[in-house]
């Protein structure tokens, strides 16, 4: 059994990922910041475990980590504050890959999105302008740490079904490229023990391949 830990266990991507991988038979602690959240979580067949990364420190984020084989990053400040996006999208961001790294855990998945990098291209009046800094540099720092990394770029995310279907790695950015979260859910399963996706960053949107084919054809 692989334990896995999510941090952001109450959003809608988490919650899906947790769902698909405890009907899987696989351990799942679930990371989430407010009490109030924990039988939502626990629905789903993962452990709550309290604990706010944006005011929580490295050691008490590895303490969390330790003995999981895996961590998904889903956490996210929801935008609208530009002081809370850097603070959590990035600094506790930061904070859990070197957490991760301190716990021994040696696979880590970033859920980012389609089009991220420092060559973004989001102006700086756009109120999109600071989550795209925020994860252009936590996504950068993973890719220096010594974890087995893979950072995934979905486009715009929708409510649509997990159809399992998939495009990888489409023209264009996050604009008008549909991504059910489901289906963000159903890819971050299947990279977890996919080999091929360690170092890889993936974007990818709703389309016309089956998950598993679409991995495959980009390796």
């Amino acid at each position: 059994m692989t334990r896995i830990a999510i941090i952001g266990g109450h959003g809608k991507v988490a919650r899906e990922l947790s769902s698909i991988l405890a009907a899987e038979g696989q351990a799942v602690t679930s990371l989430v910041r407010n009490p109030d959240h924990a039988a939502d979580v626990a629905a789903t067949g993962a452990t709550p475990v309290v604990l706010d990364v944006e005011n929580s420190t490295t050691a008490e984020i590895a303490a969390a980590l330790r003995d999981h084989d895996a961590v998904v990053w889903s956490a996210g400040a929801g935008g609208g504050n530009p002081e809370r996006t850097y603070a959590v999208d990035r600094d506790a961001a930061i904070r859990s890959m070197d957490a991760a790294v301190q716990s021994g855990v040696g696979r880590y998945i970033m859920v980012s999105y389609l089009g991220a990098g420092p060559d973004h291209g989001v102006p700086e009046d756009n109120p999109f302008f600071h989550y795209a800094e925020a994860k252009a540099a936590a996504d950068s720092y993973l890719r220096g740490t010594g974890l087995d990394w893979t950072i995934l770029c979905p486009g715009m995310l929708t409510g649509g079904p997990g159809t399992g279907l998939i495009d990888v790695n489409p023209d264009g950015t996050w604009q008008g490229t549909d991504t059910a979260r489901a289906n963000v859910a159903l890819v971050a399963a299947a990279v977890l023990e996919l080999p091929a996706a360690v170092s890889r960053t993936i974007g990818f949107r709703d389309g016309g391949l089956p998950i598993a084919a679409a991995l495959e054809a980009m390796t």
